[in-house]
């Protein structure tokens, strides 16, 4: 079974398998992108549609909603897996 397949069923169920790496089978650890803005330490976050300029900001951000990015770490080889989604929001 691959890890997009285990992702899935975490969703779906409170019986959650450990994720395995699909390039070398070892652990995948949870964990998160850091973003570091002005002081700060933010969670990254997938926005919609393509990025626009914006001569004050750099990025301009559409008016939709962030999606918080978590990752997953194979802890053998380092291959990372990212995955948009409300649930990886900071707690």
């Amino acid at each position: 079974m691959n890890c997009r397949n285990i992702v899935v069923q975490e969703m779906n169920s409170t019986a959650v398998e450990p994720m395995r790496c699909p390039k070398c089978d070892g652990a995948m650890e949870q964990g998160f992108v850091m973003d570091f803005t002005h002081g700060s330490r933010l969670v990254s976050s997938w926005v919609p549609g393509p990025p626009m300029k914006s001569f004050w900001f750099g990025t301009q951000m559409p008016a939709e909603r962030l999606v918080p990015i978590g990752a997953f770490r194979c802890t053998r080889c380092g291959f990372l897996e990212s995955y948009a989604r409300d649930d990886l929001a900071p707690q």
